[in-house]
């Protein structure tokens, strides 16, 4: 479903290892707008009824089912650049 590159997983077990982040949180990725004008969403968030919960690697996550289908074969990554460090969602 969703995989992580190595530098992704780093930064976001360091993020989850902060005593301010509550046990209950996982990451949630999901989407943004509509079908064609999509973003992807990547945050902290805890799980509702509407959710699947997922343990990828060791990493909790938190889907909106209405998301599933669209979030298959993404992958996580963080890249570090001359204009900034940041998440970025890559389509398989």
């Amino acid at each position: 479903m969703i995989t992580f590159t190595a530098s992704a997983k780093e930064e976001i077990t360091k993020t989850f290892s902060s005593p301010e982040i509550p046990a209950e949180y996982a990451l949630r990725v999901g989407l943004k707008g509509g079908a064609c004008s999509a973003n992807y969403l990547l945050g902290l968030d805890k799980a509702t009824e509407n959710d699947e919960v997922y343990h990828i690697e060791g990493v909790k996550v938190v889907i909106d089912r209405k998301h599933l289908m669209y979030l298959i074969g993404v992958k996580v990554d963080y890249t570090q650049t001359e204009t900034g460090t940041g998440f970025v969602i890559l389509k398989g």
